[in-house]
């Protein structure tokens, strides 16, 4: 069980607990972007999404909310549209995110969906996403459900986002929230905080190391080939 032929050596490299550990630590504050799926005046992943905002204040963090209004379809237009350039603005600024979606016909909206399609995998040399991490939440019009969040995971596995194990779903969010949009004291409530000390905590713990935590030996065996074809053109006779 030692034969290791089939690797590359040019790019295999033994996993280290130093290389786990960051030379030096961030101690700005935790910088979180939120996305959230609804356009409605009452909107209640909106009213989720912004008491989430305040406990993560709480513990220590910096979040923005992006406003979805205005936000045109993905590729529908260039990226460079003022709401395009500002969602992507933010996502290179943030080191995690909290997606809030209402579940509608079983799945997330296509409001939260469109800001998600317009965040690139690679954006000028940079996986924008790679790496930070998320947490994910969904709002239900009645019973509680857990569709949205489950395809919110997908999403964000596929964006190599460190999605924390915690998540929260509010059932029969209008009764859930006051006339000004404040939520209600609950479990409900209870779990948000939960959901936002656990999004701050693998933060803190993930933000200086996400390259290693990424790393990919299949990327670097790719990598190593196309340099090795760019120097043997550049022998050619």
């Amino acid at each position: 069980m030692t034969d290791a032929a089939t690797l590359n050596p040019d790019a295999f490299r033994p996993v280290r607990a130093a290389d786990l550990v960051p030379a030096a630590r961030s101690s700005h504050p935790p910088r979180i972007l939120m996305l959230y799926g609804s356009l409605r005046e009452r909107s209640f992943s909106r009213f989720a999404t912004e008491e989430a905002a305040r406990m993560l204040t709480a513990l220590g963090a910096e979040p923005r909310i992006f406003d979805p209004r205005g936000l045109p379809l993905a590729d529908a237009t260039e990226a460079d549209h003022p709401k395009v350039a500002e969602l992507r603005d933010l996502v290179g600024w943030s080191e995690g995110m909290v997606w809030c979606s209402p579940e509608r016909h079983g799945a997330m909206t296509g409001v939260i969906k469109t800001q998600i399609d317009w965040i690139p995998l690679s954006l000028g040399g940079v996986r924008p996403t790679q790496g930070k991490t998320l947490a994910v939440m969904q709002v239900c019009g009645g019973s509680q459900s857990f569709n949205t969040v489950n395809q919110l995971r997908i999403l964000g596995r596929w964006m190599r986002l460190l999605t924390i194990p915690n998540q929260s779903s509010v059932a029969k969010a209008w009764d859930e929230f006051d006339d000004d949009g404040r939520m209600k004291p609950s479990p409900y409530h209870d779990r948000i905080v939960d959901v936002m000390e656990e999004l701050v905590r693998f933060t803190l713990l993930t933000r200086d190391i996400r390259d290693q935590l990424v790393d990919r030996y299949s990327e670097r065996v790719e990598s190593h080939e196309a340099l090795s074809r760019r120097v043997n053109q550049g022998q050619a006779v």
